[in-house]
């Protein structure tokens, strides 16, 4: 089975112990995002939507940058887990079940939206995107990564990474699903938003742990970030 999105309920309950690999590589991921994203946006203050939160990594560290989080996921027992870590961290963040291809929030209700390992597994892309416009703000920022559609992204990430170095479980992609560069910008195009500049990311590093370390890297062809910017309405 390909794409299979039951990793996330199956080790809700582990989520934030760190005795699993692949869901440290997940945390790990987080800081080298941001070392780029933070450059985008000031995050202090503003309504953010973290579009397929899992287990919270991302939300939480949003929050400690003083924006005010929501995050949505499908998987609901790592939704419980995100929550139930909000509750013990003395986080106001919410946390909702739910789709991006149906968000259950009102138009122009989020300053930014933050998509990270989300866009390669959804059912409709083109559906996400404008889901996403809808609910950003007027000049509000979508800030996403994903895996492009390349040879090279499908060796990285299933043959080595899933099926070698078992970073990530067996299943956890289907490449039919990746995305390459020049499709997205004619997605978000469509959706109504602006693309801006696309870049690498990829590892950095080893910790002592023997867990991989990310961040910004010269190549997008395995996985790219970028951001899109809905048009000011004064515009």
């Amino acid at each position: 089975m390909r794409n299979d999105l039951t990793i996330y309920d199956t080790v809700a309950d582990q989520w934030w112990s760190d005795d699993i690999r692949w869901v440290r590589t997940l945390k790990n991921l987080v800081p080298g995002r941001l070392s780029w994203m933070d450059r985008q946006i000031d995050w202090s203050g503003k309504d953010v939507l973290d579009l397929g939160c899992a287990g919270g990594f991302m939300a939480e560290a949003l929050d400690d940058r003083g924006a005010h989080v929501t995050g949505i996921d499908p998987a609901e027992k790592a939704i419980a887990a995100a929550r139930a870590h909000a509750a013990q961290t003395g986080r106001n963040i919410q946390y909702d079940i739910g789709l991006g291809e149906a968000l259950p929030y009102g138009d122009a209700a989020f300053d930014a939206v933050v998509c990270v390992d989300v866009l390669e597994h959804v059912q409709d892309l083109s559906c996400v995107l404008a889901e996403t416009a809808r609910v950003l703000r007027p000049g509000g920022l979508f800030l996403f990564d994903t895996i492009n559609h390349t040879w090279i992204a499908r060796l990285a990430t299933i043959t080595i990474a899933e099926d070698i170095l078992r970073l990530l479980p067996r299943g956890t992609h289907d490449p039919a699903l990746f995305i390459p560069p020049c499709d997205l910008r004619s997605g978000l195009v469509q959706a109504g938003l602006s693309p801006g500049k696309f870049v690498g990311l990829g590892p950095r590093g080893v910790t002592l742990r023997g867990d991989l370390t990310f961040g910004r890297v010269p190549l997008t062809a395995v996985l790219y970030m970028g951001s899109a910017r809905k048009p000011d309405a004064a515009a």
